[in-house]
């Protein structure tokens, strides 16, 4: 349960800090911070929550790890369940938020940072092109995450490259779709701005769950197992059986 409370709280976090970015701030702040919002806080999620879910936060994310067979299915369903939920609940709350502006809002017209193509493309962008930069860009993410959270990566640096190359991922891909890469993220925005939102939504889920499935045959063509390489204070240090040798000598008095 414990695992799935945090994909909830940190998928909550993703989409309400990052979308909230957009609607709230998006103006001023333009793509680049958009961009760095979505990057940071996943940054601060892998960190937070990492050592106890593992920190996917994302349904496409789960696909890959699924297909990587580091997780079972069962676990991956409550992990994507759980992520759908703090999509929508973080939504909600935003939502809240900006219609106390004394403006108001009206999600349907302004976008509420749902993503889109065609005429809701950022850059009037076709679906064919969103759903191209979708796979790809999305492969980059469940690419970086399995190389990165790998058994023989370096411990304690994931959230390092996952953070930057969101961040890359979204100055790509904002002109074309808003960036999704993320279902849940697709999916909580536009709930709450139906119509066409919903309409297009087919394809930010599609396309991120071929692109995690892409990643994550490409890191098992990539990982396949190669001989056991030794560090070079491995490499200086005397064979086992000559160490031994040299303790005994050492108990004779030798």
């Amino acid at each position: 349960m414990n695992k799935y409370l945090a994909e909830l709280v940190g998928t909550f976090v993703l989409v309400f800090a990052s979308c909230g970015s957009a609607v709230l701030a998006g103006d001023k702040i333009g793509f680049l911070g958009v961009s760095l919002a979505f990057g940071l806080s996943l940054l601060a999620m892998v960190y937070a929550i990492g050592p106890i879910s593992g920190c996917h936060i994302n349904p496409a994310v789960t696909v890959g790890v699924l297909i990587s067979k580091k997780m079972d299915a069962g676990l991956a369903v409550g992990y994507i369940v759980a992520q759908v939920i703090g999509a929508i609940l973080a939504s909600a709350l935003l939502l809240v938020v900006v219609k106390g502006g004394p403006a108001g809002y009206d999600p349907s017209v302004a976008g509420f940072a749902a993503n889109g193509f065609g005429e809701h493309s950022p850059g009037h962008y076709s679906m064919m092109s969103a759903f191209i930069v979708e796979i790809v860009l999305t492969a980059f993410l469940v690419f970086t995450v399995l190389g990165s959270t790998d058994i023989k990566a370096p411990a304690g640096f994931a959230g390092i490259p996952i953070g930057l190359v969101l961040t890359l991922i979204h100055l790509v891909g904002i002109p074309v779709t808003n960036t999704s890469v993320n279902p849940a993220r697709s999916i909580g925005p536009a709930i709450f701005v139906g119509g066409w939102a919903l309409s297009q939504l087919w394809l930010f889920i599609v396309a991120p769950v071929i692109g995690a499935v892409v990643a994550a045959i490409l890191y098992k063509v990539v990982r396949r197992e190669t001989p056991e390489e030794i560090t070079v204070k491995e490499a200086e240090q005397a064979l086992p059986s000559e160490q031994a040798e040299r303790r005994s000598a050492a108990a004779a008095g030798v």
